[in-house]
């Protein structure tokens, strides 16, 4: 049996020869249905060029450079999410992504800004989990004005040109933390809410929507008023240890943001006995977190799903560049995952 030819590819495909030639050598560009076309006709007769089709499908598809600005490089969370968005790029088969994952550790608004605007010299798209600011929002003006679109991540911003927003439902995550703590305490008592920074939107809401539930449903419960630990585990830590000392009422915690790792450290002080009439529900899934579910110190963590969050996000940044003459704002909500001691995976 004769080897199948450039024309018998071209016939099987139902492309010109000069297409085939194109895609072969490289010497132009192939609609990406067409190059598929290709492919499925060089299998199906046995073409010995497959393997450099497929090296050339891919020299063929489009190619971007996202950008994605993370906070506190010291923190683990922050680190397993830049391995999802690193990862998620990575899975794309229609387009060549190249991700760059920076950490701004200065979370001042001028700080951010700053980094924003430099990497947005060189980026596609951008995507950043931020405070909301005046300054975060001109910056995100400026880079609109420049045609690079800016996606929040995790927390919305209030910027009027920011592109989208991938996050969770932030209003159910506050009342379903508020839900665990009311429905597992012992009898009711006082419970504490925490969040890093009263300018994170995610926590802000999530703050509010706690209130709302423990109002209409758990009037007994007493709440007090929010406190603030600026995502620093050893103000948690300050912040846990006086208040389960001087509130022996103790009933609940809701870690709201970053500090985690000092909220369990004060909660290890304590004696088993009363260990166990404390509940925490928090909103991470970090080595620490696991660490505290695995040892019943935490109730429940309502968390971003890393399997699922990312691969959401790179496909909102290929949206809008498709369309970057739009001015509405594309968002992607996405289901948080309800982590509890008896599903943790270890």
């Amino acid at each position: 049996m004769n080897r199948p030819t450039i024309s018998d590819l071209a016939n099987t495909a139902g492309v010109s020869l000069s297409t085939v030639n194109r895609l072969l050598h490289g010497t132009g560009a192939v609609r990406a249905d067409t190059v598929d076309r290709i492919l499925h006709a060089a299998d199906k007769i046995g073409f010995y060029g497959l393997g450099a089709l497929h090296q050339r499908k891919h020299d063929n598809l489009p190619r971007r450079r996202f950008s994605f600005l993370m906070q506190q490089s010291h923190r683990p969370l922050y680190q397993l999410w830049a391995e999802g968005l690193r990862a998620a790029a990575h899975r794309r088969t229609d387009t060549v992504i190249e991700p760059e994952v920076l950490f701004e550790d200065d979370l001042s608004p001028e700080a951010v800004s700053a980094s924003l605007l430099q990497i947005g010299q060189t980026a596609d798209a951008l995507a950043v989990i931020t405070a909301d600011h005046p300054l975060v929002s001109q910056a995100i003006d400026e880079l609109r004005g420049r045609g690079v679109p800016v996606v929040a991540y995790v927390t919305d911003l209030s910027a009027a040109s920011r592109a989208g927003f991938v996050g969770t439902d932030n209003w159910k995550r506050g009342r379903t933390a508020a839900w665990f703590i009311s429905q597992m305490a012992d009898e009711p008592g006082k419970v504490f809410p925490l969040v890093g920074s009263n300018r994170y939107q995610c926590q802000d809401i999530a703050d509010a929507s706690f209130r709302s539930y423990m109002r209409e449903n758990a009037p007994a419960f007493q709440i007090s008023d929010t406190l603030l630990t600026h995502e620093v585990p050893e103000n948690a830590y300050e912040i846990v240890r006086s208040l389960i000392a001087q509130e022996p009422e103790t009933k609940g915690i809701f870690v709201n943001g970053g500090g985690i790792s000092g909220v369990l450290r004060a909660m290890r002080e304590l004696p088993p006995e009363r260990q166990g009439k404390i509940r925490i529900v928090c909103s991470d899934v970090g080595p620490e977190t696991r660490k505290g579910l695995s040892e019943g110190l935490i109730t429940a963590s309502l968390c971003h799903p890393l399997d699922k969050m990312p691969g959401e996000l790179i496909d909102v940044m290929l949206r809008l560049i498709e369309r970057r003459d739009t001015s509405s704002i594309e968002q992607r909500i996405v289901p948080f995952d309800i982590l509890t001691p008896e599903s943790i995976w270890t």
